[in-house]
């Protein structure tokens, strides 16, 4: 069975990359740390500050592992051979819904960069997924869990 790929902008990969590695020299060492703490408070199975730790240690040893797994897996997009109009993961697209006046703009990125209030959306976002590969002014249909969205693409633009 093959992997599914990680679509992501350089700048995504290199976030991700440098979160592995503060996860990996400094909260994992911190963490330590605080089991180590707790282990002196007593009996572990009434220490709410060991059993803490162990969670945090535990989210951060899975934080760890999706990463490089994200990391092993990643594509990292190159516009180069996409039209300078047309829709692709790493590029920044805007339009208008029929009917309104307000613009919407989004970065389309890969789901490990992901960050809607930030204006990133998921390359597998419904959004997304419907304006990939169109162009400026193209009229699309975007189907939406509340609903369809008919909307005009009004500018994109690479980052």
């Amino acid at each position: 069975m093959a992997e599914k790929e990680f679509p992501m902008t350089a700048e995504g990969k290199q976030k991700l990359e440098d979160e592995l590695e503060k996860l990996k020299t400094v909260t994992r060492k911190e963490v330590v740390e605080r089991i180590k703490v707790a282990r002196g408070f007593g009996d572990l199975s009434e220490n709410s500050e060991y059993e803490s730790a162990k969670d945090e240690q535990s989210f951060v040893e899975g934080r760890v592992s999706t990463i490089e797994n994200m990391l092993h897996y990643a594509k990292v997009v190159d516009n180069g051979a996409v039209a300078s109009d047309e829709v692709s993961v790493g590029k920044t697209v805007s339009f208008k819904e029929k009917g309104e006046d307000d613009e919407e703009t989004y970065m389309v990125v890969g789901a490990a960069e992901s960050d809607p209030l930030a204006g990133k959306i998921s390359n597998d976002s419904p959004i997304a997924g419907a304006l990939i590969g169109k162009h400026v002014g193209d009229d699309v249909v975007i189907k939406t869990p509340g609903g369809d969205m008919n909307v005009t693409i009004t500018k994109v633009e690479s980052n």
